[in-house]
């Protein structure tokens, strides 16, 4: 089936991956997560998540203070470019994600869900507000409102599968989604395989047929040239 551009014209998967990474993405992204993060029961949280040495609790606070730092480092008037804005990060236990932020485990899962839906909410709005040509400290390269959309994008479907992973949920993000998260960041992965499964293998998470599992990664932020 041939996908169908969000400007109502159908289009190739290749036209498709060209379209730049927005705000709605990540929003539907972050959504897509809260719904089906919705289905795990209370005592399943603590269970591991998937490859990862964190919890699934853990795991969906460190995606929630991804999207939060993001959506700080394109804040400042002028934004950091030798590093993140200096909040203070801790471990909440030996082994678990430096965060800045974490959910009250009083609040339940309802409480975790809503901070990782505000968390987003915060890079949503950064990136439709912030200027094009404003860029801003990643360690993986200074970025634009537009590659933090991917990274976010990236680093939700992907702590989703590790959560669902853990709990046997079932999960797949839409692949139009994906192709236009690996042409943003990984333009050297292969073009001619599923694009969930490439951005699963292009994450270290899954093996790709023809293609060695990667042990090491990392994804290209740096803004795209400018037309």
């Amino acid at each position: 089936m041939t996908p169908v551009s969000r400007y109502g014209s159908a289009m190739s998967r290749s036209a498709e991956a060209e379209l730049p990474v927005t705000a709605d993405d990540l929003d539907q992204a972050v959504q897509l997560a809260v719904t089906t993060l919705r289905e795990v029961s209370p005592e399943e949280w603590e269970r591991k998540a998937g490859s990862l040495e964190w919890d699934c609790w853990e795991t969906v606070e460190h995606l929630s203070d991804d999207l939060f730092t993001y959506a700080t480092q394109l804040g400042p008037r002028k934004p950091p470019m030798s590093g993140e804005v200096p909040f203070s990060c801790e471990h909440r236990r030996s082994g678990g994600p430096e965060l800045a932020i974490c959910a009250d485990r009083s609040a339940g899962s309802d409480g975790l869900l809503q901070v990782l839906e505000a968390s987003g909410a915060l890079l949503v709005a950064m990136v439709r507000t912030t200027s094009p040509r404003v860029t801003a400290h990643h360690v993986f390269g200074a970025s634009d409102p537009e590659g933090f959309a991917a990274m976010g994008t990236v680093e939700t479907v992907v702590h989703v599968h590790d959560v669902a992973e853990g709990l046997g949920l079932t999960w797949t993000p839409p692949a139009d989604l994906c192709s236009r998260v690996l042409k943003r960041l990984f333009p050297d992965a292969p073009g001619d395989t599923a694009p969930w499964s490439t951005l699963l293998w292009a994450t270290g998470r899954a093996e790709l047929p023809g293609h060695a599992r990667l042990t090491t990664w990392r994804w290209d932020g740096t803004p795209r040239p400018q037309h």
